[in-house]
């Protein structure tokens, strides 16, 4: 069923009209604008942000600052997205790969349904060689970025696709005060460097840094990972008026350990740190470059940014091992080359209209992919034996929105958004043109946020919006399924959410800031494309709902202490109670710290984070255990050295960081077995790191 492009012209100018009336008569440079005008430009953001009333429009959104992760240990970038309260990263195959994200009771895969960019660009990956919004998190140096602000919910009219469950926002620093060289080594072979600096050149900073990553980890076979990252960035700003040049460079090759079946290791075909396959691994490459411009004047202020990225990407992966071909195995391979150009137009007029402050925001974006090759082949110590699917795909997202916030008395104010999202596909098969056609789809999303308060430093709010995210290209124009011949169901290009949020945030308690968030979500379809073979596979309509508790108390200047808990419910609806389970789905997550920094030098930090069990089956009857992790760090200042000592997994469990549970033969076998198929969490390990800034 191939969709016609078909936008609801009376409800989108409808909102248009609203939005210019609702900006006259101006009155330029009010209180409120001055304010709104320097928000993030004088806020100085550290650790969670603490003072954020007034500042945010959810209990769930936030700014989070380096001082938050400096001391925090990270044993794989990926880790950085769990500074967003509630996020988890897991990883079930090579370090190179994009990591597995949970949040609010969602498998995000690899990034499907949370967005993230880097100084305006979006690193999700539609339509995806791997996986429908693959988000590689590896292209980031943790020590060259200056905050990152986070959201949940389809509640904010800037965040579209990917963006249901939430997004992340990082920003890289414009300058250094002090270069930074810095030396890591640790068990298993981990090697890293970086080394960042910037200069005042003519009437801006250039800030340039780099970084390289070898690990061979603690697996049978050897990742032998070989990262390299680069990133330049040159920045003028005169007050009001500004502009940003960003380049960067991200190249990576490994080799992985899938996960494995439990009756292998029961079996004593290999251990828990084996592999099954030991071709499997991966090379990703992407480059971008970035322009920036903003200017504020008395007609309200103006944000411009343009991006084109390349990206490059090949995965040799083994999940069912002997279950299709017992003499070959059962390798794939998949590889994504794309070309990506995109940009935002957005201004904001500062208004009071009748006395009332406020603003309304306008905005644009646009982005286009082109990818000359997705494709899916049979393989066999990385050569391809055969060709599943081979597509060129041209995608393109056109979005408008209109942002209104509204101070109706001292302690209440509004934000009403309006969100028009318009997506061409054009897909050619090039392995079976049936599968190839041109689809087009649209998505209208209001959102409607309240603020109430403070009053007694605590500040209330009620949220509730619509969303989307994009299903893969092929997917919506797939007649025959490529491996069997059969028709195929199409999926829809854009998929309907809808989400609500009850929360608050509390200053009550001196050095204490606390959250409280009660929240619903509600997927119109979860039927997607399944890069890993080629089709698609239905799950119908599901819904979630939760809580989410988050702490962050400082009692003195050297003492940090944060805790936060989530509890979520995961079902899908519309079908009989005994599969209403949704697969991997976590229904709690747990992660808090204690930081010590004393004035002498010393400091430390030690981190605990915990996902619970979670069904494995839609009817419940198999489940995974619950994974605790627990990390140290401590070091010493001296002047500008510094030498710190990071443990990962100081108690040595043998967890595990990710579990499925689905068919699969192993060589010996004559038949398929329905297992739990796992990957263990890394064991103890120690990396010591000495950094100097000059």
């Amino acid at each position: 069923m191939k969709r016609t492009l078909r936008i609801h012209g009376t409800r989108f100018w409808v909102s248009v009209v609203l939005g210019v009336v609702a900006s006259f008569p101006l009155q330029a440079h009010t209180e409120r604008e001055a304010e709104l005008a320097s928000e993030l430009g004088v806020m100085e953001i550290t650790g969670r942000a603490a003072d954020l009333l007034g500042q945010t429009d959810a209990a769930s959104s936030g700014f989070i600052g380096q001082e938050e992760f400096e001391f925090r240990p990270l044993s794989r970038p990926g880790e950085l997205v769990e500074v967003v309260p509630g996020m988890m990263a897991t990883q079930h195959s090579g370090s190179g790969k994009a990591n597995q994200y949970f949040l609010r009771g969602f498998n995000l895969d690899h990034g499907t349904d949370f967005s993230a960019m880097v100084d305006g660009v979006p690193l999700n990956l539609p339509s995806h060689g791997h996986g429908q919004g693959y988000l590689d998190l590896n292209s980031i140096i943790p020590e060259l970025v200056d905050f990152i602000e986070y959201g949940k919910g389809p509640y904010h009219a800037e965040a579209g696709d990917f963006s249901s469950a939430g997004y992340a926002r990082y920003h890289t620093k414009h300058r250094m005060e002090k270069g930074l060289i810095k030396f890591g080594y640790g068990s298993y072979d981990f090697y890293r460097g970086v080394v960042a600096n910037s200069n005042k050149i003519g009437e801006g900073d250039l800030l340039y840094g780099a970084e390289f990553n070898f690990y061979d980890g603690p697996w049978d076979k050897d990742e032998n990972v070989n990262k390299f990252n680069g990133l330049m960035r040159y920045t003028v700003d005169t007050g009001d008026t500004g502009y940003a040049l960003v380049g960067t460079f991200y190249r990576n090759n490994w080799d992985s350990t899938e996960q494995i079946p439990s009756r292998a290791v029961e079996q004593g075909l290999l251990s828990h740190r084996g592999t099954l396959d030991d071709s499997a691994g991966g090379d990703s490459q992407r480059y971008s470059f970035s322009a920036n411009w903003w200017k504020s004047g008395d007609l309200g202020d103006t944000e411009l940014n343009a991006y084109a990225v390349y990206s490059d990407f090949n995965l040799y992966s083994n999940f069912t091992y002997f279950l299709e071909d017992p003499i070959n195995g059962d390798q794939i391979t998949q590889r994504d080359r794309r070309y990506i150009f995109g940009g935002e137009a957005k201004h904001t007029l500062y208004e009071n209209w009748f006395d009332l402050n406020g603003y309304n925001r306008f905005g644009v974006q646009l982005r286009h992919d082109y990818i000359p090759n997705v494709g899916l082949y049979k393989s066999q110590g990385r050569e391809v034996l055969r060709t599943v699917s081979e597509h060129q795909v041209n995608q393109t997202a056109i979005s408008f929105y209109w942002e209104n916030e509204t101070q109706w008395m001292d302690k209440f104010k509004t934000i009403l958004g309006l969100r028009q999202d318009v997506y061409l596909y054009d897909v050619e098969s090039q392995h079976l043109a049936a599968n190839s056609g041109k689809v087009s789809d649209e998505q209208f999303s209001p959102k409607l946020s309240m603020v109430f308060g403070p009053w007694y430093d605590t500040e209330y709010y009620l949220n509730m919006g619509y969303g989307f995210h994009s299903n893969d290209a092929r997917g919506s124009t797939i007649v025959t399924d490529p491996e069997s011949g059969e028709s195929a169901d199409q999926v829809s290009p854009l998929v309907r959410t809808r989400g609500a949020e009850l929360g608050l945030r509390t200053q009550a308690i001196p050095g204490l800031v606390s959250t409280l968030s009660f929240w619903f979500l509600e997927l119109d379809s979860e039927l997607v494309f399944v890069g890993d073979g080629g089709s698609t596979e239905a799950t119908g309509k599901s819904q979630r709902y939760g809580v989410e508790l988050t702490n962050y108390y400082r009692p003195v200047d050297w003492l940090t202490l944060d805790f936060d808990v989530a509890l979520s419910q995961s079902e899908f609806t519309g079908v009989p109670a005994s599969d209403k389970e949704v697969p991997n789905s976590v229904g709690k997550t747990i992660s808090g710290g204690i930081t010590v920094d004393f004035p002498q030098g010393l400091y430390g930090t030690m981190r605990v984070r915990h996902f619970d069990d979670m069904p494995l089956v839609e009817d419940g009857s198999v489940y995974a255990d619950s994974t605790t992790i627990v990390n140290l760090s401590a070091g010493y200042r001296y002047h500008d050295f510094k030498l710190e000592m990071n443990v990962f997994n100081l108690f040595d469990t043998r967890d595990k960081d990710i579990t499925y549970y689905y068919e699969s033969r192993l060589a010996n076998e004559v038949s398929a077995v329905d297992d739990v198929i796992s990957h263990s969490v890394e064991p103890r390990s120690i990396r010591l790191e000495a950094s100097y800034e000059f």
